[in-house]
Parts: C-alpha cells; structure tokens; sequence
C-alpha cells in the first residue's frame, strides 16, 4: 500500500492538471544551475592543462511564446565562481556571468502535461573578479570574455494551475584567452554543460 500510494497520487494530479503554454505566455523558471567545465587550454609550461572546478548558483530564466510551439528565452543568474588549478594546485579564482538567448521548439499541445523542449542561440560569457593564488598570488590576471554558441534540452512538468516543474541541460560553447603578467596568453576552452533544476510560473 506504502509503495502504491505515491503512484497513484501522481496520476491523479497528472489526470487533473494540463500544462499550458499558448501563444502570448510568459513564465518564468526559477532554480539552482551548475555548471560543469569541460576544459581544455594550452600547455603551460611542464605542469599540463588548466582545470575549473564546478560551481552552482542560482538559475532564472524568461520565456515568450511566439506560437504554441516556438518560444525565446532568456537564461540570467547570480554569478558562478571557479577555482583554476594547475597540476594539481589552485592558481586563480574567477567568476563569470553567462547571459544566454535561445530559440525553442516544444513538443506535444500546448495543453500537454508534458512539454519537452529542445533550443538554440548565443551566449555571451563575462568574465571578473579574477584573482591569483598559491604560485600566481601576486600575478595580475584576466580573462577576455566570450561570445559562442549554446544550446539546450528541458522538460515542463505541470503540478497545479499555472506552476510547473523544469529540469534542463544546456551546451555553451566559451572560449578565453587567460593573460597573466609575464606570460603568453594561454588559450582555453571551458565548454560546459550546465543543469538547471527549477519551478516556473506562467502568466
């Protein structure tokens, strides 16, 4: 009974409440975003490759419905903060903004339970606050910002009128060169995915 009861309390909300995303709605996704680096740089010097750590923060985004199945979306959050390390030691700090727009695509009615959605669009990356640690402690660094591509998986579940559940995965493609004082610039490639899991309201 214990292990039937969760099942059928889902398929009666499920049977009750219909996701709807028409044309002319606005919602919003609020949530909490990680990225994931996938980095790969230049060699620097005998010590390999730089490495970013994961960090996550919070996630919103904005959507318009152009039409029933075409929306544009707008990905905002708090900054994300990484740790740099080289061979195994921690050399910087960074943060970064990545604004994004994508274009969507979502499956099934616009009164479906269920919208899985697929995107995509640009991606500006700001880059600040860079700060130097162990070994470069007392470099001057910075990180050019970067504009690529990006996009993006998801899914809207419905749970009562008008709120809805989100989980999404998105592809950015950034790139840097990273100058520090006394150095050629090393190039970097941070490539991340990012999940976002969220709750979102529709007006």
């Amino acid at each position: 009974m214990k292990a039937i009861l969760p099942v059928a309390l889902i398929s009666a909300l499920c049977s009750s409440v219909a996701l709807a995303h028409d044309a002319g709605d606005i919602f919003v996704r609020a949530g909490f975003a990680t990225v994931m680096p996938n980095e790969s740089s230049d060699e620097v010097g005998t010590s390999g490759e730089l490495e970013l750590d994961n960090d996550t923060q919070i996630g919103l985004t904005l959507t318009y419905m152009v039409t029933d199945q075409f929306g544009v979306e707008v990905l905002a959050a708090t900054p994300f903060t990484h740790s740099v390390s080289l061979g195994g030691s921690e050399v910087a700090e960074v943060s970064h903004l990545p604004p994004s727009v994508m274009a969507q695509y979502y499956f099934g009615q616009a009164d479906s339970k269920v919208r899985p959605y697929v995107g995509a669009g640009l991606n500006y990356t700001i880059f600040f606050d860079e700060e130097g640690k162990g070994d470069l402690a007392t470099y001057d660094i910075s990180l050019d910002n970067s504009f690529g591509l990006a996009a993006q998986v998801g899914v809207d579940v419905n749970v009562a009128d008008n709120w809805f559940a989100n989980a999404s995965l998105w592809y950015m493609d950034i790139s840097t060169d990273v100058h520090v004082t006394g150095m050629d610039a090393i190039k970097t490639d941070i490539d991340p995915l990012t999940f976002m899991a969220s709750v979102g309201y529709t007006f």
